[in-house]
């Protein structure tokens, strides 16, 4: 197919990137809609600390006409390779038609924009970090995406399998029941912790401006080191962790913020966010008035809760303090009508959780993403 690749350099030319989702998910009914203003934000170089220390370029693929047939963007994150010692550039935001030489054409442009750098590994998609969007969906079609999740067309894994990307890594997610994921084990393992720890369990107080920002800082710290070892994972600065903060307490509520306290000391936390992309899909335009509106009329009927984070600090490890705070955000959440979760994501190799949401949560391992990579 004819086609030509351009580089977005405008403002003008940032909107057509955005606003190209829609034209591949025409007629798709489990396709969520971004909100417009947000993506914006996202790509604001001024407004985003994620800028301070990466960098990206987005490539559209457009026929003679104008109109677009791909999208995608390639990222520099350098502190990343500061982190990990390596040259891996990243690719994100991969949309395109059913069509191998416009998928090639928009990998290339990738590619070609990551060598440049000095990158000698292209890895994705995400969208930009690993602290936002990231992973292809290799199974699970049939319905939508939970908040800050991804979704993509099935044929999309043909385009990177014939491209030459191999698998880097799979993530998983599980479905939690909350009326059946008390067994008998993560009761024994609680009592057990709460009494031979002095384990206990509070909600962040998002009302009290001043303890609000002291528990940012407790579940800064918690992250921070909780994930430190983890495949991919880059510290937030400090700028970051409070832009993501700011962005959360949009849709976060106490009752599924909670940090867990061994003999009174911060030692792990978790926080699940109720999906208001079942309310968001109803908002067809991407418009922020429209999605205030659906959110008005429409959130009590939001009926799944997003564990989006869980952290234990490394000396609290192998207690059972992650089968605590999944119990009381299972608990908390249907105190307030919300009937089951989503743990995502969560890496291939990382028995230890993947142990405990199948063997002591029963959870229901039900979609899986991966992450590319090939050597450019």
């Amino acid at each position: 197919m004819d086609h030509v690749i351009k580089e977005v350099k405008t403002k003008e030319d940032l909107l057509k990137f955005i606003k190209s989702q829609w034209l591949f998910y025409k007629n798709n009914p489990n396709f969520v809609p971004p909100l417009i203003a947000e993506r914006k934000e996202l790509f604001d170089r001024e407004k985003n600390p994620l800028y301070k220390h990466a960098d990206y370029q987005l490539f559209l693929a457009e026929d003679s006409s104008g109109t677009v047939l791909g999208r995608i963007g390639a990222i520099e994150n350098r502190r990343h390779n500061l982190i990990h010692d390596d040259s891996v550039g990243f690719f994100g935001f991969f949309e395109c038609i059913d069509n191998q030489k416009v998928a090639n054409s928009l990998f290339d442009a990738a590619a070609r924009w990551l060598l440049s750098k000095g990158l000698t590994i292209m890895r994705g998609p995400t969208n930009p970090t690993f602290n936002d969007e990231i992973g292809m969906l290799i199974d699970g079609f049939d319905m939508p995406p939970v908040i800050l999740m991804t979704y993509n067309p099935e044929y999309y894994l043909k385009l990177c399998d014939n491209y030459g990307f191999h698998k880097a890594k799979d993530l998983y997610a599980y479905l939690v029941e909350y009326d059946h994921f008390h067994s008998d084990k993560l009761l024994r393992s609680i009592d057990i912790i709460r009494n031979r720890y002095k384990a206990s369990i509070r909600s962040v107080n998002f009302k009290n401006k001043k303890q609000l920002e002291m528990d940012v800082e407790i579940i800064r710290d918690i992250y921070n080191t909780a994930w430190e070892l983890n495949w991919g994972f880059v510290k937030m600065t400090n700028e970051e962790f409070d832009h993501l903060v700011k962005q959360l307490k949009q849709v976060g509520i106490p009752e599924t913020t909670l940090i867990a306290e061994i003999h009174g000391e911060p030692a792990g936390f978790v926080l699940g966010i109720p999906d208001i992309n079942q309310v968001l899909i109803h908002n067809k335009n991407g418009g922020m008035l429209g999605a205030g509106l659906q959110l008005l009329t429409k959130k009590k009927k939001i009926d799944l809760l997003r564990l989006i984070v869980l952290g234990v600090k490394p000396e609290y490890r192998k207690l059972g303090l992650d089968s605590l705070l999944y119990y009381q955000i299972g608990e908390n959440a249907k105190s307030i009508g919300i009937k089951k979760g989503e743990a995502s994501w969560i890496l291939e190799d990382n028995d230890m959780m993947n142990r405990a949401l199948t063997q002591v949560m029963h959870a229901n391992r039900y979609k899986t993403y991966r992450i590319y990579e090939k050597q450019i």
